[in-house]
């Protein structure tokens, strides 16, 4: 068998394929719109390519090989394949879909953000499944965004990786908040704090997300040669309010996140004495799913929970 060339003619395949249907080099000059020596120095050339006949004389005209006739599956399936690879994305029916989406967000957004967002997509498609992840220091999403396992990341961190994609969701003013019957709380006026009250206070921070990266918070803080008294780090954000009902600290988070538990508890709101930059929540998506309809689906109900949000 003579060797196969670098780079085969898929044209040539086609002219193969048809051969082994048709069994006739006039009726596939005929079906291609090309002279008949042309097809037949084709056949030449495949029959130079496969060292076997493919075609011969038989009783009624021209009948295909053993090894002709073995051809014909797998060159009807390149043929295939190759047409579906240039298929036109079809739109994303989210009503008649069932796919599974993974999210990975952090715990303390708003409370009624993520419930939104499922929300809205168990209406728009209900058969499909949603998969909420959590965030924390061994969580490599860059690697999983980019083998395909996590769909979506949503956060608030300074300084995103630049080669993914991203989308702005919200805003939220950062404030700190207390007991409303701790020793502070009972002693002054929620606009009087001062810098070194601030500071020196006892505080609760959530645990790391990032290796190395204890959040926007203490970033900030540390870029102005500022530090606060962190006593207690959970990674537990949603339980933080409760431990503040129970103990003197001070949390220091985005306004948002406070809006339901200011109603419930008995807490107190501060206007923060540091100039913090508002935490900026943003989604994050790999290249690999940018133009997939399923995924613009799927940012624009994470988009429209956000707007929802803004004003409450």
């Amino acid at each position: 068998m003579s060797q196969l060339p670098q780079h085969l003619d898929l044209h040539l395949i086609r002219i193969l394929y048809l051969l082994l249907v048709e069994k006739n080099v006039s009726r596939v000059a005929l079906k291609l719109n090309q002279p008949q020596p042309s097809i037949s120095a084709s056949l030449r050339k495949l029959r130079e390519l496969t060292g076997d006949p493919l075609l011969v004389r038989g009783a009624r005209g021209m009948v295909p090989t053993q090894h002709g006739e073995s051809l014909l599956k797998p060159a009807k399936r390149i043929l295939d394949e190759t047409e579906n690879l240039f298929v036109k994305k079809t739109p994303f029916v989210a009503q008649e879909e069932s796919r599974t989406f993974h999210i990975a967000a952090p715990d303390y957004l708003d409370t009624q953000f993520l419930p939104n967002i499922v929300a809205q997509m168990r209406r728009g498609s209900p058969n499909s499944k949603v998969v909420i992840h959590s965030l924390g220091p061994s969580a490599d999403y860059i690697r999983l965004l980019s083998d395909g396992d996590m769909d979506l990341v949503i956060a608030n961190w300074d300084e995103p990786p630049e080669h993914l994609h991203i989308s702005k969701l919200f805003e939220d003013p950062i404030i700190c908040t207390m007991r409303a019957d701790s020793p502070y709380a009972m002693r002054t006026d929620s606009e009087a704090m001062t810098i070194a009250d601030y500071l020196s206070l006892p505080h609760v921070a959530p645990s790391q997300i990032l290796p190395g990266y204890h959040g926007v918070i203490d970033a900030f803080l540390e870029k102005e040669n500022l530090e606060r008294n962190v006593v207690v780090e959970s990674a537990y954000f949603g339980l933080i309010p409760y431990m503040l009902i129970q103990t003197d600290l001070v949390l220091t988070t985005g306004r948002q996140f406070m809006r339901y538990y200011e109603r419930t508890l008995p807490l107190k709101i501060f206007t923060v004495p540091v100039k913090f930059p508002p935490m900026r929540f943003y989604q994050l998506w790999h290249e690999r799913v940018h133009q997939a309809p399923e995924h613009k689906w799927l940012r624009d109900q994470v988009s429209a929970a956000a707007k929802a949000l803004v004003p409450r």
